[in-house]
Parts: structure tokens; C-alpha cells; sequence
């Protein structure tokens, strides 16, 4: 019994991964955490000259939030707000990231805006939308940052 416990667990661990997701025709395939990083504070906000990031992230009290707030952002939600709000105050960022309350609307926003990028269930990403590899991993890897 303690060795199936210890499987489902580790089945578990790589369900639990996060997968980053864009358009097919966001001219990126790899980031490294840092530019990932960057990425979701908001201080890369094009893709290339003509093709502004739009940050999706979901609403409070969803799994996929409390894994990127703690590996991406290393904040609080209350520390996660507060950031925006200053960014946004200081013109540093037109607006906080648009929130999004399912994996599904996630993906559907993803699809239908250029340069949209979300997290998402890796087991949830449908076909039509690109995983970003991070450090050259993609989710389900031994190494792989976000679960």
C-alpha cells in the first residue's frame, strides 16, 4: 500500500505541471526562466516590435495561480496585487494582466488575441496552441520549473 501511495503521488506531481501557451505564431519557442520571468512582470511587453504581449492569469484561488505566483512571481497574491498596482501607477504597464477564470478561457483567449501568453494544466493545452519551452523543457520533464 505505501509503494502505490508513493506512485500516485509522483503521477500526481507531473499533473500538477503548468505549461506556458501562446499562438503558433509567437515568434518564440524557449525561454529561459528569466525571460519567462520577465515576461510575466511585465517588463518584456512585445514580441517583436509590432506585437505586444497580453498577459493572461487566473483568478485568485486557482491552482495553476499559486504555482506561477510562487516559482514566477515569488510573491503573495498580496504582494502579487500590490505590484501591478504600482506598475500600472508608475506607467510602467498600460494595465495589469487581463484575468481569466477557467483553463478553457484561457486558451480561448490565447488563440483569438496575438501575442497573448497564459499558463495553463499541461494536460489541458488543446491542439492549435504552442507550449513554450522553459530552459529547454517542456512540461512533464524531470527539471522541468513549473509544478
Amino acid at each position: 500500500m505505501w509503494l502505490a501511495v508513493v506512485g500516485t503521488a509522483s503521477m500526481a506531481a507531473q499533473a500538477a505541471d503548468i505549461a506556458i501557451v501562446v499562438r503558433p505564431d509567437v515568434p518564440v519557442n524557449n525561454l529561459t526562466f528569466g525571460e519567462l520571468r520577465r515576461l510575466f512582470l511585465g517588463d518584456r511587453q512585445f514580441w517583436t516590435s509590432n506585437v505586444r504581449v497580453t498577459l493572461l492569469v487566473r483568478a485568485p484561488g486557482a491552482h495553476e495561480r499559486d504555482v506561477v505566483l510562487k516559482n514566477i512571481y515569488q510573491m503573495s497574491e498580496a504582494q502579487f496585487r500590490q505590484y501591478w498596482i504600482a506598475k500600472v501607477f508608475r506607467a510602467e504597464a498600460a494595465s495589469g494582466p487581463r484575468i481569466v477564470y477557467s483553463n478553457e478561457m484561457a486558451v480561448d483567449l490565447v488563440g483569438g488575441t496575438p501575442g497573448a501568453v497564459a499558463f495553463v494544466d499541461a494536460d489541458q493545452v488543446p491542439k492549435g496552441l504552442k507550449v513554450l519551452k522553459i530552459n529547454g523543457l517542456l512540461p512533464g520533464a524531470k527539471e522541468y520549473p513549473l509544478h
